[in-house]
């Protein structure tokens, strides 16, 4: 088993635009400045780690998760096939999307705080109560050392949810751009971006800081993600910095669903084969509990 090290990562997506209004409606149908880095993963093959799922090679058909009844937008419209099958850029979230765990969840269940920080979580998730609060107030509840976040990435390494690497590399194949854009941290999913072949730079997240001792000191608020609206303002920024004609954003919270705005995300697609929030499935482009019905469109 390789050892987690202790090193800077990749340096934020650092960008100023203002905040956005609600989300419109959608079719029914459809610690660099304290001295101290967050820590890298260098020889860490995710494939290798205990309890790490892969999804390469043969196709595991993951359980699905229950539909919402609520739900009239399963059969996706032929625009929202067309718009999916001619995206030129695809968002995911990572937490319960590519990832079968939520982050910090994990890692205040590996620091005793686990309950009362799902709580919170799935507050958040359902745009119950402002993800800044939410934020703020599960990493109040542990206050995460470095040790502790590089203790618990070893002990408990990511498990990506299955079909995610066949449908990247599908995505890819015909030249679409994959970007994770989460409010999870960029600490903690750095080498799953790596195992996917995700670059650093179109990794859009929050940024856990630690002092010199790397003790918890707080999280980087100059992130987009790390508030409401700012996957929106996220996407809104990767579409112009690189004049991308259709993004589509992928994920499961209110947060991502948030993402479809003017000039950002052309179609939202929820994911729930993980999680199924109805109150984000409802106002979803098109739901989807298996990465399958997304490949089969693109074969």
């Amino acid at each position: 088993m390789a050892r987690l090290v202790s090193a800077r990562i990749c340096p934020s997506q650092r960008f100023h635009v203002p905040l956005l209004p609600s989300v419109p409606p959608l079719r029914s149908h459809s610690a660099a400045g304290l001295g101290v880095g967050g820590p890298s993963f260098h020889g860490v093959k995710l494939s290798n780690l205990p309890g790490f799922v892969a999804a390469a090679g043969a196709l595991e058909v993951p359980k699905r998760a229950p539909s919402s009844p609520a739900s009239g937008n399963h059969l996706p419209s032929e625009e929202v096939i067309r718009t999916w099958c001619n995206a030129d850029a695809v968002c995911f979230d990572v937490d319960s999307t590519v990832c079968l765990d939520e982050g910090i969840d994990e890692l205040a269940d590996f620091c005793g705080a686990g309950q009362a920080v799902a709580e919170w979580t799935a507050k958040a998730m359902t745009g119950s109560v402002p993800f800044e609060e939410a934020l703020a107030a599960r990493l109040s509840l542990f206050k995460p050392s470095l040790y502790q976040v590089e203790e618990c990435m070893e002990k408990r390494p990511p498990r990506i949810s299955p079909g995610i690497t066949k449908l990247i590399k599908m995505l890819k194949a015909k030249n679409v751009d994959i970007y994770l854009v989460s409010g999870g941290f960029r600490q903690m999913f750095k080498p799953v971006a790596s195992e996917l072949g995700i670059p650093p730079e179109n990794i859009y997240a929050n940024q856990l800081l630690f002092g010199n001792s790397g003790e918890y000191v707080g999280f980087d608020p100059a992130e987009p993600t790390s508030r409401s609206g700012g996957k929106a303002i996220a996407v809104q920024h990767i579409r112009k910095k690189c004049g991308y004609k259709t993004v589509v954003m992928i994920g499961d919270g209110a947060t991502d669903l948030e993402a479809r705005q003017p000039g950002g995300a052309n179609l939202f697609i929820c994911y729930g084969g993980v999680q199924m929030r109805e109150a984000v499935a409802g106002k979803a482009d098109w739901v989807v509990s298996d990465f399958l019905e997304l490949m089969a469109y693109l074969a």
